[in-house]
């Protein structure tokens, strides 16, 4: 009997992540999910998987959290990650403290993350990782300027690890959201989206695990733009 699918969401206690979590184990995987309240355990119950409470920042929390899926089911195949947000504010008004913050938050939460599954997924021959980034990444916006920055960043290591590890059969791409129904934008916002509507978190999950699944085996390396042709640039 083939081994059941195992995936790793972040963030996973609400919005993107709880959805990309429900979405996975609606699709048979076994899910470990972390988040900085306690409401990623409540939803891996409901989902009957494994929950633990920590900090993407934090190194220690993110081994306690391989550490546990690899208790309860042996293997990592799939990985999300999702993240809050760093500071906003004026580039030149905001802290070294806050751009540090976002240095942690959206880059080496990832690649702290990938050193620890890498060596697994290898050992298994292969797995998947997907990045929750932002259209920022490609078209920053005033008063994004941490964001933005770790976002075009977190699209370098996206390319640097898929390229790496690509004959490992692991796969690394990121998905790069516009605005999402979980957080209401006003009217001049949806006048700005050629859909004229949000994406929905149903449809930012099934994206994610389509980028996990066999159906995109041959796509790595990419920051795919999910904005409803938001982003100008081509």
């Amino acid at each position: 009997m083939e081994a059941r699918q195992v995936a790793i969401v972040t963030a996973a206690g609400k919005g993107i992540g709880a959805a990309c979590a429900t979405e996975l184990a609606a699709r048979g995987y076994a899910v470990a999910l972390m988040s900085r309240s306690d409401e990623a355990e409540a939803l891996a119950r409901r989902l009957g998987g494994v929950g633990v409470v920590g900090d993407v920042t934090r190194p220690a929390d993110l081994e306690r959290l391989v550490a546990a899926t690899l208790d309860a089911y042996g293997r990592v195949d799939a990985v999300v990650n999702n993240t809050g947000h760093p500071a906003k504010g004026e580039l030149l008004e905001i802290s070294d403290e806050d751009w540090h913050q976002g240095l942690d938050l959206l880059v080496l939460s990832v690649v702290r993350l990938a050193r620890l599954v890498t060596p697994v997924m290898a050992r298994q021959g292969g797995g998947a990782i997907v990045n929750i980034s932002s259209f920022v990444a490609v078209e920053p916006g005033i008063g994004r300027p941490v964001s933005a920055a770790m976002r075009a960043a977190l699209g370098a290591v996206t390319k640097e690890y898929a390229d790496r590890y690509a004959t490992a059969g692991i796969r690394m791409n990121s998905v790069l959201p516009g605005f999402v129904d979980s957080h209401p934008v006003g009217d001049d916002v949806l006048a700005s989206i050629p859909m004229g509507r949000a994406g929905t978190l149903a449809e930012l999950a099934r994206t994610v695990a389509f980028l996990l699944s066999p159906d995109a085996a041959y796509i790595t390396g990419q920051s795919v733009r999910m904005d409803g042709g938001l982003t100008r640039s081509i």
